[in-house]
């Protein structure tokens, strides 16, 4: 589970110094604002093609192990 966390910590920290809204990134990646919140909270159960559009558009990478 801290995988999940930790993954979601990044991304909002990254949106954030990219200065980007939850809004904004959504926008950005194709999706909806309340799964951005769901997937920076850890919280949901969003699909990983939108963590992975998510990531792409802050320029980090999705690893699966």
């Amino acid at each position: 589970m801290g995988d999940i966390h930790d993954a979601g910590r990044n991304i909002r920290a990254t949106r954030k110094d990219a200065g980007l809204t939850q809004q904004e990134l959504a926008d950005l990646a194709g999706t909806s604002q309340r799964t951005v919140r769901s997937i920076e909270n850890g919280t949901g159960n969003p699909s990983l093609a939108y963590v992975v559009a998510v990531a792409q558009v802050l320029g980090l990478r999705v690893l699966v192990q």
